[in-house]
């Protein structure tokens, strides 16, 4: 069975309603990234945090998958699919993908900043929120921040050291680790494939460039394994 290993990002979810990460202005929602994305803001007003990732957390839950997500939980069924996501939010769950790797975390999830439990998080998260393990208040959502490691590294590395196809969906390729790994699965011999609305900053690292939105691509290059 062909080994094929998926990375997506901001722009699979773009087409569903959630808007990409960061804008040309720099800016996230109105917020600079400093301030909602990275453990120093997060210390430096813990409301401002939590009050931008609750109406994250309500946009994502608003959302619903589309043809993209939709058409990657099929290629699933008859492939041996590892996906991985950039992404926060669970419309690759929601679309049908039935395991999927979240390298920078996700808006379900509560992450203890004392001890470093983790549960599911409510709808509304709040800073002096008590941690059920430790008791703190030191509720934190439990995304991968800027200067934070991302999650499952090993796992990612190894997936895409021994994957027949690499496939990037909707990634800007600014973001490293992430943007790293079509490299290194061309290295190890992988076809490489980015599907985008423009080329990516590390769209050199890919044999093969499909041009378009993420729900026409991806259903179609689908199609074309699945025949």
């Amino acid at each position: 069975m062909m080994r094929i290993t998926v990375l997506t990002g901001a722009g699979i979810s773009a087409e569903s309603g959630i808007r990409t990460f960061r804008a040309a202005d720099g800016l996230w929602e109105e917020h600079r990234i400093e301030d909602v994305a990275t453990p120093e803001g997060f210390r430096r007003d813990p409301v401002l945090v939590h009050r931008f990732y609750n109406q994250r957390r309500a946009d994502a839950a608003r959302a619903q998958p589309n043809a993209a997500h939709k058409a990657l939980a099929r290629l699933a069924k008859s492939h041996d699919v590892t996906l991985i996501t950039q992404n926060v939010d669970d419309l690759h769950e929601r679309g049908g993908s039935p395991e999927v790797i979240h390298m920078h975390g996700s808006l379900l999830g509560a992450l203890c900043a004392n001890c470093g439990h983790r549960w599911p998080a409510t709808l509304v998260m709040r800073s002096l929120d008590l941690c059920p393990n430790c008791g703190k208040p030191a509720t934190r959502p439990d995304i991968v921040w800027f200067g934070e490691i991302p999650y499952h590294m090993e796992r990612i590395w190894a997936a895409v050291e021994n994957t027949d196809i690499f496939a990037a969906i909707g990634t800007s390729g600014q973001v490293y680790p992430a943007a790293g790994l079509a490299q290194h699965a061309r290295r190890n011999g992988a076809e490489t494939i980015e599907m985008n609305l423009t080329p990516s900053a590390v769209s050199s690292d890919f044999l093969q460039h499909l041009t378009g939105p993420a729900t026409q691509v991806v259903p179609a290059w689908v199609d074309r394994l699945c025949d």
